[in-house]
C-alpha cells in the first residue's frame, strides 16, 4: 500500500467547463467541502488573472483548513521579463499560499510556436521561476504541459524540462496530458521511465478528450506516480480531466493504496452531487460509484440474488462511497441516508423511530417533484425537524404581490414586492423594492419580520441559482430554486420547487428565514 496524493483542481480547471461559472462564494464553499473530505491539495486559481480569483484567494487566507493546502497556479515568468519583476509571479506570491503550481512547456512544438523562443531558452524559464519561487513558498510543483506529445515529438527535450525542474527543487513532477489524447498503454511506459529516471516524485494530470483520463490516472499510479491531479465530476475543457470521484475509490478500493480515509469515503456521492448543485448542473444518473443508477437493479432474474449476495452483481458495496442499492420494484433503499443526515444535524431522534421511513417516502415524492437537498442541506434539516415534532411555526403567509413594471424601453425593471403575514405579535403589512422580483420579496420578506426578530438583519443572501427542471417544454415547466445565505458566522442552502419561479423562490427564502430562527 501506498500513500496517493490527491490534488483537486476543480476551482481551475472545472471552472473552465462549459456552462459552469463559479462566485467567489461557490468557490469557497467547495473549499470547504473539498477540505472536509480529505484532498491533499486544492488549486483555487491563478492570481491575478481576474478579480473574481483575486477575490478568493483574498477570502481564502482567512479559512482554516483542516486537511488541505491551498495552491496557487501560474506559468513560467515572461521570456521578456526577469522571474521577480514579472507581475503574474508577484500575484502568485501575494497570494501566500503554501503550495504553488507552475506550468511549463515540454513539446518542442510548443516553445517554437506558442512560446516563440529558443529551447535552452524554456529550460531557462522553468529552472528560474522554479528556483525562485522554492525560495519563497514551502512546496512547488511543476506541470509539465503537453509532455506525453512532447515524449512521443522529442523524448530527449521533453525530459531535459522535467531535469530542469527537478534541479531547481521541484517538489513534484506533474505530467500533463493537455490534449487528453494518449492512451493508457503509453501512460505506463512513459511514467515508469520518469519514475525510474528522477528522483522527484511524479504526478499525472490527465484531460479526457480520449474518454481515458481515469483509467490513465490509475495507470500512472501503478507505474509509481504518486500524485493524481483532477476535477470532481470529470469538470473540465472541452471533455473535462480526470474524474476524482472514480479515481479515488478505484486506487482506494481496488489497487488497496491509501488517498482519503475510509470515513470521509463514504461522503463520496455527496460530494459529488453538491459540487454539481453548486456548478449548477444535473446529476448524471449513470455516473460510475456515486450516480443514482450505479447500484440500481431492475425487476428480472438477477434481482433474488442480489439481495441476498449484493457481489453477485455489485463490484463494490454501495455504503463504501456512501450510496445504496436501489431495486427498481420495490425501492428498498434509503433509509441509511435519513440516519446518517439526522447524525450530522445532531438531533434527538431515535433512528428506528417509523417516521424515518415516512420520512424516506415523503423525500422520494419531493424528488420526483424536482427536489434535491444536495446544497440545500438547510431545508433537509427543516423537513426532518417538522416530521418529527421540532419545528415550531414563527410566521404564517396571508399573501403577497410581486410587480414587476418596466416604463422605458433602455431602462431597467422596477420590481416591487408587498407582503402580509401574521406573526404571534400580530399581522404585519409591508412592501419593499429591490433589483428584480425576487430580492424585492426577500427584502419585503426580511422588513416585516425584523422588528419581531432582530437577528435577520444578520443574514443576507449570498447567491441564488435556477435550474429548468424539465427540457422541452419552454418557459412552461418546473424550475428548481437554490438559494445561499449567510449570517456572517454561518452559511445555508436551501431549495423551492414549482412551476412558478416567484413561488419557488418564496419557498427557498422562507426556508431560509425560518432555518435562521431556529437555530438562533
Amino acid at each position: 500500500m501506498r500513500k496517493i496524493e490527491i490534488y483537486d483542481t476543480t476551482l481551475r480547471d472545472g471552472a473552465q467547463s462549459e456552462d459552469v461559472s463559479f462566485s467567489v462564494e461557490d468557490k469557497l464553499r467547495i473549499l470547504a467541502k473539498l477540505d472536509e473530505f480529505g484532498i491533499h491539495y486544492i488549486e483555487g486559481g491563478w492570481p491575478g488573472a481576474n478579480p473574481r480569483d483575486a477575490e478568493f484567494f483574498k477570502q481564502a487566507l482567512k479559512f482554516k483548513m483542516k486537511n488541505a493546502r491551498l495552491a496557487a497556479f501560474g506559468a513560467t515568468h515572461r521570456a521578456s521579463l526577469t522571474v521577480s519583476k514579472d507581475p503574474s509571479i508577484k500575484a502568485i506570491l501575494a497570494a501566500k499560499t503554501p503550495v504553488v503550481t507552475i506550468f511549463g512547456k515540454t513539446w518542442d512544438f510548443h516553445v517554437r510556436e506558442a512560446l516563440r523562443v529558443s529551447l535552452q531558452r524554456n529550460l531557462d524559464l522553468i529552472y528560474d521561476t522554479v528556483s525562485y519561487l522554492k525560495k519563497k513558498a514551502p512546496q512547488v510543483f511543476f506541470d509539465a504541459e503537453h509532455f506525453f506529445d512532447g515524449y512521443r515529438a522529442n523524448p530527449e527535450y521533453a525530459l531535459k524540462a522535467l531535469e530542469a525542474a527537478a534541479s531547481a527543487g521541484a517538489d513534484c513532477l506533474v505530467l500533463c496530458d493537455t490534449n487528453g489524447g494518449v492512451l493508457p498503454g503509453d501512460v505506463g511506459k512513459i511514467v515508469r521511465e520518469v519514475v525510474e529516471r528522477f528522483q522527484t516524485p511524479v504526478g499525472m494530470h490527465a484531460h479526457n478528450d480520449s474518454e481515458c483520463a481515469v483509467a490513465n490516472s490509475i495507470t500512472a499510479v501503478e507505474n509509481g506516480a504518486s500524485q493524481v491531479q483532477g476535477t470532481i465530476n470529470g469538470l473540465g475543457e472541452r471533455c473535462g480531466n480526470a474524474n476524482l470521484i472514480s479515481v479515488v475509490p478505484a486506487l482506494q478500493l481496488k489497487l488497496k493504496h491509501s488517498c482519503i480515509t475510509d470515513d470521509n469515503l463514504k461522503k463520496l456521492k455527496d460530494v459529488s452531487r453538491y459540487i454539481t448543485e453548486i456548478s449548477n448542473l444535473r446529476h448524471f444518473k449513470r455516473q460510475p460509484f456515486v450516480g443514482d443508477s450505479a447500484f440500481a437493479h431492475k425487476a428480472g432474474i438477477h434481482v433474488s440474488a442480489v439481495l441476498r449476495h449484493p457481489e453477485t452483481y455489485e463490484h463494490i458495496r454501495p455504503d463504501l462511497v456512501g450510496n445504496y442499492q436501489r431495486v427498481l420494484v420495490s425501492d428498498l433503499s434509503g433509509k441509511g441516508n435519513i440516519v446518517r443526515k439526522i447524525s450530522d444535524f445532531k438531533l434527538d431522534i431515535d433512528p428506528d423511530s417509523p417516521k424515518v421511513l415516512e420520512i424516506v417516502k415523503d423525500l422520494k415524492q419531493l424528488e420526483n417533484q424536482g427536489f434535491q437537498f444536495e446544497g440545500a442541506e438547510a431545508s433537509l434539516e427543516l423537513l426532518i425537524k417538522k416530521s418529527f415534532g421540532l419545528y415550531r411555526k414563527l410566521f404564517d403567509l396571508i399573501g403577497f404581490r410581486v410587480i414587476v413594471e418596466k416604463r422605458k424601453e433602455g431602462e431597467e425593471p422596477l420590481s416591487e414586492a408587498t407582503i402580509m403575514i401574521r406573526t404571534p405579535q400580530g399581522i404585519e403589512h409591508t412592501a419593499a423594492d429591490g433589483n428584480g422580483p425576487v430580492n424585492a420579496l426577500d427584502k419585503a420578506l426580511r422588513k416585516a419580520l425584523e422588528k419581531f426578530y432582530p437577528q435577520l438583519k444578520d443574514v443576507s443572501l449570498l447567491d441564488y441559482k435556477v435550474r429548468v427542471l424539465t427540457a422541452g417544454k419552454g418557459t412552461d415547466t418546473n424550475v428548481r430554486v437554490l438559494v445561499e445565505s449567510g449570517d456572517g458566522k454561518h452559511k445555508w442552502g436551501t431549495v423551492g420547487v414549482s412551476a412558478n419561479i416567484i413561488e419557488a423562490s418564496w419557498q427557498a427564502l422562507v426556508d431560509s428565514i425560518e432555518y435562521k430562527l431556529l437555530r438562533g
